[in-house]
C-alpha cells in the first residue's frame, strides 16, 4: 500500500508543481511591474489574509475536521447518510462563511490596524489597504466551500482535483499584473480584485467532478445534526493545530510593518520560495496521508496507523533535507534569478536572503508538522496538537522579541524556523509516549546515509557556487546557472545515496490495505 501512497503524493506534488511554478511567475509579475515601495507593502499586507485562508482551507486544515467523519460514514457503507451529512455540513459551513465575510468586510479599518499597526492610520497607504482588504476579503467564503468540495473529493481518493485548483488564483493574478493592472488609476488594486475572481472561479471548477461522484451538495440546515455540531466543534481546534506556522508569518508580518520600508515584501518573497517545497512536499504528504490514517483508525488498524506514519516521516527526511541545504545556499541565486528585475535590485536580493536563509532552517518543521498533526485528528483528537500550538506561539512570541532587535526582519524569520522544530517535537514526543507510532527498524542507518548524502551536497554547492556572479549576469545566464546548480546539487545527493547503500525500500514498507 506504501505504492499506493506514493502514486497519491505523486500526482499531488505534480499538481501542485504546476501551482507553485505559476505562483513563480505571478511574483516575478509582480516584482518586476510594481517593485516594492508603500503600495506593494500594503497589498502583500492584505494579500496575507487571503493567502492565509487559503492555506488554512484549501492546503489542508479543514479537511482534518471533515476527513476523519467522512471516513467512519464511508466506512459504515452506507450513502445516503453520507449524503445527507455531505448536504447539511455544506449548509451549515456556508452560513457561517457568509456571516464572517461580512463581518470582515464592516472591520476592515480595524483589521489593517491590527495586522500592520506600523501603517500610518491616516496615510495613502493605510487607507490602501483598507479598500484592498474590503476587496479581498470575500474569498473567505468561496475559499472553504473549495475546501469543503475538495476534501469530499480527497476522502474518494481523487486528488488531481483539488490539488489543481489553486492554479487559478495565479493565473487570475497574471492576468491582472498584465492587463488589467495598467488601465487602472492605482494599478496594485487590480490585484486585490484578481483574488476576489480566483476564489469564484475554483469553486465553479470543482463543481463537475462533485456531480460524478452523485455529491454536489445541497444547502441544507444542519446545525442541529449531532455529526454536523462535532464537525464544527473539530474544525476551529484542527485549523488552528496545523496553521501554527502561519499564523506565525502573520506576526512576522505584524511586526515588520515597523521595521524598514521594504521588510514586509522582503519576508513575503523568501517565504514564498520556501512554500515551494512545503507545497510539493509537505501539502502533498498531508493530503494523501490524513485520508489513509482516518481509514486505519476507522476499522482500528493501529499496525497500519503507525506504519502510514513512519512511510511519511521518512519521505520528510529524505526529501526535505537536501531541500533545506539547496535553499540555504543558493538563497541568492534564487532570489536574483526569480526577482531580480527593474525596481526589485541586488540590495532587495540580499535583504530578501537573509529571511530566506533563516526561513528554509525550519523546512523540515514545516513539513514535519504536517505529517504529525494527522496523526492526532486522523483519531479526532485535536486538544493535544491546539495545546501544542499554543505552546509554540507563545514560544515564538519570545523569540520574535529576542532575535528582531539584533537580526531585524531576518530574526523574525529564524524565529519561526525554530518554533516550528519546537512544535513538531513536542508533537512527535508525544506520538511516541501513546506508542500510537512505533518507529520501523532501520532509522539509524537510514538517518546516517541521509547525513552523509547532505554533507555532500553542501560541500559542493558552498565551494563552487559563487553568488556574487547572480548580480552581473543578464536573466538567461542567472536562469541556465541556477538550473546547473540545482541539478549538480540532486545528482550529488542522489548519487551518495547510492553508493551509501540506500535503496527505495528503506522508505517504503508494506502498508497493508
Amino acid at each position: 500500500m506504501s505504492r499506493q501512497l506514493f502514486k497519491s503524493t505523486a500526482v499531488v506534488s505534480s499538481m501542485t508543481l504546476i501551482s507553485r511554478i505559476l505562483g513563480f511567475v505571478r511574483d516575478m509579475l509582480i516584482a518586476r511591474i510594481f517593485g516594492v515601495d508603500l503600495a506593494t507593502d500594503a497589498f502583500f499586507v492584505v494579500f496575507k489574509i487571503p493567502n492565509f485562508l487559503r492555506r488554512l482551507f484549501s492546503e489542508g486544515a479543514f479537511a482534518h475536521a471533515f476527513v476523519p467523519i467522512l471516513a467512519d460514514y464511508k466506512s459504515q457503507e452506507d450513502q445516503k447518510c453520507l449524503k445527507l451529512f455531505v448536504d447539511k455540513t455544506m449548509g451549515s459551513l456556508a452560513f457561517i462563511l457568509l456571516m464572517i465575510t461580512l463581518l470582515g468586510i464592516v472591520v476592515a479599518p480595524l483589521s489593517i490596524m491590527i495586522i500592520a499597526p506600523g501603517f500610518d492610520w491616516q496615510g495613502t497607504q493605510y487607507d490602501l489597504a483598507v479598500l484592498m482588504f474590503k476587496i479581498t476579503f470575500p474569498y473567505l467564503f468561496f475559499i472553504g466551500l473549495v475546501a469543503f468540495s475538495g476534501g469530499i473529493l480527497n476522502a474518494h481518493d481523487k486528488f488531481a482535483i483539488p490539488a489543481l485548483t489553486p492554479v487559478f488564483l495565479n493565473v487570475t493574478m497574471i492576468v491582472a499584473a498584465i492587463w488589467i493592472a495598467p488601465l487602472m488609476d492605482e494599478p496594485i488594486i487590480a490585484l486585490a480584485w484578481s483574488v476576489f475572481a480566483a476564489g469564484v472561479i475554483q469553486l465553479l471548477f470543482q463543481l463537475p467532478f462533485l456531480i460524478r461522484l452523485g455529491l454536489l451538495p445541497r444547502f441544507r440546515w444542519g446545525f442541529n445534526d449531532p455529526q454536523v455540531k462535532k464537525m464544527l466543534s473539530l474544525m476551529g481546534p484542527a485549523i488552528f493545530s496545523v496553521s501554527i506556522t502561519q499564523i506565525n508569518l502573520l506576526i512576522d508580518t505584524l511586526i515588520a510593518s515597523f521595521l524598514t520600508v521594504g521588510s514586509v515584501s522582503w519576508l513575503y518573497y523568501s517565504d514564498r520560495l520556501v512554500e515551494f517545497p512545503v507545497g510539493i512536499l509537505g501539502l502533498a504528504l498531508g493530503t494523501v496521508i490524513l485520508p489513509r490514517l482516518a481509514k486505519d483508525y476507522a476499522v482500528q488498524d493501529n499496525k497500519a496507523f503507525s506504519q502510514s506514519l513512519d512511510w511519511g516521516l521518512r519521505l520528510v527526511l529524505l526529501i526535505g533535507t537536501p531541500a533545506t541545504i539547496g535553499l540555504f545556499l543558493l538563497a541568492e541565486p534564487m532570489l536574483s534569478t526569480l526577482f531580480q528585475y527593474r525596481e526589485f535590485g541586488w540590495s532587495d536580493v540580499y535583504a530578501s536572503s537573509l529571511s530566506l536563509k533563516a526561513y528554509s532552517l525550519g523546512l523540515l518543521g514545516y513539513i514535519l508538522i504536517k505529517i504529525l498533526v494527522p496523526g492526532f485528528t486522523a483519531r479526532q483528537d485535536v486538544k493535544t496538537p491546539v495545546r501544542y500550538g499554543i505552546y509554540a506561539m507563545v514560544f515564538s512570541l519570545v523569540l520574535d522579541v529576542l532575535l528582531v532587535f539584533p537580526l531585524a526582519h531576518a530574526g523574525l524569520a529564524l524565529a519561526t524556523s525554530l518554533t516550528a522544530f519546537f512544535n513538531a517535537a513536542l508533537l512527535l514526543k508525544k506520538l511516541l509516549q501513546k506508542n500510537i507510532y512505533q518507529p520501523i527498524k532501520g532509522w539509524r542507518m537510514f538517518f546516517i546515509r541521509v547525513f552523509l548524502a547532505s554533507v555532500a551536497m553542501s560541500s559542493v554547492l558552498y565551494y563552487w557556487v559563487d553568488v556574487r556572479l547572480w548580480n552581473d549576469w543578464s536573466s538567461m545566464d542567472r536562469l541556465i546557472n541556477l538550473f546547473k546548480w540545482i541539478v549538480i546539487g540532486f545528482f550529488v545527493y542522489g548519487g551518495a545515496l547510492v553508493l551509501l547503500g540506500g535503496r527505495w525500500q528503506h522508505v517504503s514498507v508494506n502498508i497493508k490495505d
